[in-house]
């Protein structure tokens, strides 16, 4: 296995650390004046979730933590279970509610994903950056209405709450980032 040196850590580099992955979220290379350099490091577990700060000197030497990253498609979901199909064999994968995240209330079925595994367990689902939806439920424009930058709410087909230019309507088909949850234009 190769590894890594705590002098070679950028942000979304994996690592293991006492047998468990981790992931970098911020690093900073610290040279004092008196004394040796370090490396101020913020890093998740990616299984539990779990954030830490530790400073490690530039040398350490840590297992480069294998991610796998494998294509998967959004079935359905039956109550707190989500079922994810393998397109090349057509297994399905149950994952809970608490590895999906925030985000993932911007997926409808059918929707391509990666999911994340580490030694055959699967931590994480990544979703697509942008997806197309619509809207399902909003107040109509107030016609003259053309004060910049202004927000409504509106619920689109997935259920999920997002605000949305006054120009758009019940019906329209728009773009999401799922990173942010913010709106970013109409769909044609």
């Amino acid at each position: 296995m190769a590894t890594i040196s705590a002098g070679d850590f950028r942000n979304g580099v994996t690592f293991e650390m006492d047998g468990k992955p981790m992931q970098v979220i911020e690093f900073q290379h610290v040279k004092p004046g008196k004394g040796a350099a370090f490396v101020r490091t913020k890093y998740r577990n990616v299984i539990s979730g779990a954030i830490r700060e530790e400073s490690f000197n530039p040398t350490a030497k840590f297992e480069q933590a294998m991610v796998e990253r494998k294509d998967a498609e959004y079935s359905y979901n039956d109550g707190e279970l989500f079922y994810f199909m393998d397109p090349e064999t057509f297994d399905m994968t149950p994952l809970n509610r608490e590895v999906l995240g925030d985000a993932f209330k911007f997926v409808k079925e059918n929707t391509p994903c990666k999911l994340l595994s580490f030694n055959g367990t699967v931590f994480g689902v990544e979703l697509p950056n942008f997806v197309e939806l619509e809207i399902t439920e909003t107040e109509p424009g107030v016609r003259g209405d053309t004060a910049t930058n202004v927000m409504k709410p509106a619920t689109v087909e997935t259920g999920a709450e997002i605000k949305v230019p006054l120009f758009i309507n019940t019906g329209d088909r728009i773009q999401i980032d799922t990173r942010t949850g913010e709106y970013l234009n109409r769909c044609k």
